[in-house]
């Protein structure tokens, strides 16, 4: 008789997909609904997205547990942010932020994978990309989660960001306008949606520019 063993892992992968790109005066946030486990698909209706401030929001794939609570504990930080300086963190700001509380967990870490997206104190798109101990880069675009293996060649190949190595240093943003940026995020999807079964049912985007936060949505495959 073969023994048998009990395997118990405090992680488990939600899958989904999360994807932003940064403009001269926007940000385009992405990511679709569904949250899987194996097989499974647990509900087709669940947000990935989080707004943290006024100009700063973010995007999280992985394990949605940890997801929580990393939300949790980066919003009781930025209140207290708020309640000694009387203003809002910035988005580059709160990048270092997210860093630091991921990198605090490095010995256990939330099996989180992030990108934060907004406009910094000059107005221009940001886009701050990470693994799941901190380790973070500022980027005209990028993209997390299950379905990052297919949309990342995608973006590389139609936005080519220069080189960080290049001098002089160029700003990471990318050329295209708002509308154009919109429509490039739901080809992804789309295309995505095709190969990955935990990307699907329903994507949603916050776009933010000078006038403020604006919602939208698109329907995905459901199968």
């Amino acid at each position: 008789m073969t023994k048998q063993q009990a395997n118990w892992s405090p992680y488990d992968n939600n899958g989904g997909t999360c994807v932003a790109i940064a403009g001269a005066d926007y940000c385009v946030i992405a990511a679709d609904t569904r949250m899987s486990t194996g097989y499974n698909i647990l509900t087709r209706d669940y947000s990935k997205i989080i707004k943290l401030a006024d100009k700063c929001v973010l995007a999280s794939s992985g394990f949605q547990a940890d997801v929580r609570a990393l939300q949790k504990v980066l919003a009781a930080r930025h209140m207290t942010y708020q309640h000694q300086h009387n203003k809002q963190m910035s988005c580059p700001a709160m990048g270092q932020l997210l860093s630091n509380t991921l990198y605090y967990k490095r010995f256990f870490p939330y099996y989180a994978f992030n990108v934060l997206g907004g406009l910094d104190s000059e107005g221009k798109g940001c886009v701050f990309t990470y693994d799941a101990v901190g380790s973070y880069e500022r980027v005209g675009y990028s993209s997390q989660g299950s379905g990052a293996t297919l949309i990342m060649p995608f973006l590389d190949n139609q936005l080519k960001s220069p080189s960080p190595l290049l001098l002089p240093a160029k700003d990471a943003v990318t050329p295209l306008s708002e509308s154009e940026a919109i429509d490039l995020v739901k080809t992804c999807f789309a295309s995505a949606t095709e190969r990955d079964i935990y990307t699907g049912d329903k994507l949603k985007m916050l776009i933010l520019n000078a006038d403020g936060v604006r919602r939208e949505e698109m329907d995905l495959r459901r199968d």
